[in-house]
Formats: structure tokens, sequence, C-alpha cells
């Protein structure tokens, strides 16, 4: 968030009263309850009983914009890691994506003015979505468990102050938070989510010198490069309802969220970038949490041939060692040397986001405790 924009905007509200804020944002608090109407259209349906809902109703409300108000990229564009470099700051965030090899570098200043890329990578219909009111990003599959594949867009509307979608297939809204259908035909039904990386431009760009990255030839007129949120990610402002407020860590902290059969544990990013290396386990499931670069953390399923490994930090060339075996493995999950040399460790999704979002959602969630 390198770059400030800071506007007067005039609002408009309630009665078509005006009012002015000094800052520029895709949002506006209306607090508007949802629709009874899942479509797209205004028109409300008679009972809201007709309406296949998991969530309170009254608590998706509007964040302002229409449907759509807030575009989508649907035919993204790509440029190289040379090109973008004329653009990018060391320092800015991306989102990193590797599928099949096929790897991609989509900015946090364009991601912030679209929210959602439908992209194909690697052969997989997938969304990029990006949340900058909970700072929350996630990748999830397109193709459906029924096997439709779909295309999402903004709703414009909110749920626990996180990003409400809905498919342009069925008019389904589906929660990001959750990656869930919410309301519509496909409430309940689940989203695969897939792993990814958030990253300083500086490291990818240098772990990944090929990689493509998303153009700024979006098809729509917006200043990238400047954030409309300003300060918001440094205040203690929420700027939406949400259902559940905890206060083990600020609202603001940025929280690894996994979860294993119902039982969900945070981990404060900053714990993992200090301790490299996590060992833990969920539901009695392990787990390992690699950190070699800001931002950059990766969770792993640590069992290999039925054997569950503990890991060690190596500061000398920035790999991890298991204690079982003694063999070295480096940031991808790939052992490099030693006895178990080309096994390979299975990369496991999160959430990464800010910790009002994450306990709103999950209000029962552990929350991990640094050992001295």
């Amino acid at each position: 968030m390198s770059k400030i924009l800071v506007v007067t905007l005039m609002v408009v509200v309630g009665l078509g009263i005006g009012i002015t804020i000094g800052l520029l944002l895709p949002y506006s608090n209306t607090n508007s309850p949802l629709s009874t109407s899942i479509s797209r259209s205004t028109a409300a349906l008679s009972a809201q009983e007709e309406i296949k809902s998991i969530v309170p109703l009254d608590q998706i409300v509007s964040g302002g914009p229409p449907p759509d108000g807030i575009p989508s990229i649907d035919s993204p564009k790509f440029t190289s890691v040379k090109e973008a470099d004329e653009i990018l700051e060391d320092s800015e965030l991306v989102v990193g994506l590797n599928v099949n090899g096929d790897i991609r570098a989509y900015p946090l200043q364009i991601l912030v003015w679209h929210e959602i890329v439908n992209d194909n990578v690697g052969g997989v219909p997938v969304a990029i979505t990006y949340c900058p009111l909970c700072f929350t990003n996630q990748i999830f599959n397109r193709t459906l468990q029924d096997g439709n594949v779909v295309e999402f867009g903004t709703s414009g509307k909110l749920y626990n102050s996180n990003l409400v979608m809905y498919d342009r297939t069925s008019d389904s809204l589906w929660s990001q938070g959750l990656a869930q259908g919410i309301v519509g035909k496909y409430a309940g039904v689940d989203l695969q989510r897939i792993p990814f990386d958030v990253a300083n431009w500086k490291e990818w760009k240098e772990l990944y010198p090929e990689s493509k990255v998303l153009s700024r030839e979006t098809g729509s007129s917006r200043p990238y490069g400047a954030d409309p949120y300003g300060d918001y990610y440094t205040n203690s402002e929420v700027l939406f309802p949400i259902s559940n407020q905890d206060d083990r860590l600020g609202l603001k902290e940025i929280v690894i969220g996994l979860e294993n059969n119902g039982q969900y544990k945070a981990y404060k990013l900053q714990d993992v970038e200090d301790k490299k290396i996590i060992n833990d386990e969920i539901n009695n499931k392990p787990i390992a949490l690699f950190s070699s670069f800001p931002f950059m953390v990766r969770a792993f399923d640590p069992v290999v041939d039925g054997q569950a490994l503990q890991f060690k930090y190596n500061p000398q060339n920035n790999t991890f060692v298991d204690i079982l075996k003694g063999s070295e493995w480096n940031f991808e999950g790939v052992a490099i040397n030693g006895e178990l040399k080309g096994k390979e460790l299975i990369r496991l999704p999160y959430d990464e986001g800010f910790w009002f979002e994450w306990v709103a959602f999950h209000p029962d969630t552990e929350l991990y405790i640094t050992q001295p």
C-alpha cells in the first residue's frame, strides 16, 4: 500500500441527502439490508422463506455499488516481469499463483479496484479474489461440484464486512470468507480453494522471473497505483457490521487461518515470519508452516510415507531440515538433499486476512500462542 489517493467524494445516502467524506472508497456505507431477491433485478420476492439461504439475510448488507459496480476482470491480459518492473515498486504486494507450472502474479494495486479476476491458469478455471475491507485474498476453482464452470462478479453486498460474490449462471451469492454459496441455488455448496502466495514484488520477481503479471490493460479506467482505502488498513475502523468481535488480537492483525474437520486455528503472520517454521496440529492433523520471505507463508501436510515430519529452519541457506531423517527441504516443499530427496509435501490452502474477519466467521477459533 505504498501510494494513497485521498480525495473528496460526495456520497448520496438515505433520502438523497449528500454527505462529504475525505476518502475515495469503492464502497459507501449505506447499511441497507439485502433485497429478498437473489437475482440482479430489484424486484423482491413476496416471501423471504422462498429464498434458499444458509446465513441470516439481514446480515448481508449493501456495500453501496450495484452488482458489477466494481467490475471484475473477465478477459485478463498479462505482461512480463521486466515490463511490470517498470510500474511496480519492490515493496508492493502481489497475489502469486502456480497451477501446473503456469505461474502468474496479480498486483494488489489492480485487484483493489476490481476484487475479482476470472482466469484460466494451467488449464484450471480460477477466480482470484481480493476483499480490501478484510485484506483477504482467496483463489477458487470455478468448476463447481455439479461440473458447471461459473464466472463470478461483485454483488455489491457484504457479509461480515467481507466480499460477497455472485455467479453469472444462477445469480447465487457466495461468501469469499466462507468459500461457500450463501444464498440461492448454490447455497451451502463449497468452493475448492487453491493455494496461493501474497508476496512483495521484490521477492516474487526474483523467485519467478518468468512469471506472467496481470496487466493494467483491464478495459476499465482506474488510477492504478493509488490505493482508494488510504489508511484504512492501519486505523481501528471496521466500516460494516460483523457478527462477532474478539479482543485476543487487534482488529487488523493479519492472521493465517486453517481448518480441519470443523476445528479452526489462527496464526499471527508476524509469528510465522519470526519463527520461520511452525510445527503444529489441528484436530490431530499435523501441519507445517514455512516462511522464507516477508509476507509469504506456505502451509504443508508434513506426512511423508506415513510419518509426520517435524522441521527446523536452516538460516545458512534459507531451507528447512526435517528432524527425523535430516533431509533438507526448500520453500516449494521439495526435499533437495538427504534420504528423502525428491519427495514433495502436499501444499494446503488457508485463509489470510485481518483478525476481525477470521474471528467473525469462526468465533470458536483457537489462536496459536508462540512458545519461548
